[in-house]
């Protein structure tokens, strides 16, 4: 499977050989790579440069080192994670303009919302209406904490509710990480969570209509207004 790594980029080839074989099949999660005195012959590569490789490939959400007599580099089931928390940093770093974040939004997530209206089933429906409930209830007792960790929940279920796994890592990526902002430049209070509540109740409306359209230009209007108290707040700030 493996060859002698190409001499003028060791540390690339050895990288892209054992890639290569995790994505085409060839190494499936659970397979346990060869042990490092077989590796480093077969790659005719230093044991230095394989371990370095091999982190690098750890890195990348590809294998898991463990350590031990029973241990060595196992080959991972590829999943989203790394790339998850890689943009989790970006956003909390601030890496992200509000500006740039809302845009991103309306584009996005109003075509979540259509393909999620589109595809819903009684199901789905039925758990929207379970997660407004849950957040009515929070903005009664005025937990505006609970009230945005279950307004999270919502973002993330349309993206399951689009049946689109790309779909769906975008909405967890940021609904994961929004909020940091809404501490910062929108604290909830109760006409927002209300403003907030009542948006999602004209949405699943729309959802349980079917109407496509009109809740994708729910989400898109809820998203704007939103994103501009918020860019109001931080303008406001900057002059004081």
């Amino acid at each position: 499977m493996f060859k002698h790594a190409k001499q003028n980029r060791v540390f690339q080839d050895v990288v892209e050989q054992i890639q290569d074989a995790i994505l085409a099949g060839k190494l499936e999660p659970g397979t346990k790579l060869p042990a490092e005195r077989e590796l480093k012959d077969l790659f005719n590569t230093s044991r230095g440069t394989l371990r370095e490789a091999l982190r690098v490939l750890e890195q990348k959400g590809l294998i898991e080192i463990k350590l031990g007599v029973a241990g060595g580099a196992i080959v991972k089931k590829i999943d989203s994670d790394p790339i998850i928390q890689s943009l989790a940093l970006l956003i909390r770093s601030g890496g992200i303009s509000l500006e740039h974040l809302a845009e991103f939004r309306i584009k996005i997530e109003g075509s979540i919302v259509e393909l999620a209206t589109q595809r819903a089933i009684p199901e789905n429906i039925q758990e929207m209406e379970r997660l407004f409930k849950e957040a009515q209830t929070h903005f009664e007792a005025g937990d505006w904490e609970s009230f945005l960790k279950t307004d999270e929940a919502m973002h993330t279920y349309l993206g399951i509710m689009s049946q689109n796994p790309v779909f769906q890592f975008i909405q967890k990526s940021i609904h994961d990480n929004i909020h940091q902002y809404y501490a910062s430049y929108l604290p909830m209070n109760h006409a927002r969570t209300l403003e907030n509540l009542k948006d999602f109740e004209k949405l699943i409306a729309a959802m349980k209509r079917h109407d496509s359209a009109a809740a994708a230009d729910i989400i898109r209007d809820h998203v704007e207004r939103f994103s501009k108290k918020m860019q109001e707040k931080t303008m406001g700030a900057g002059r004081d």
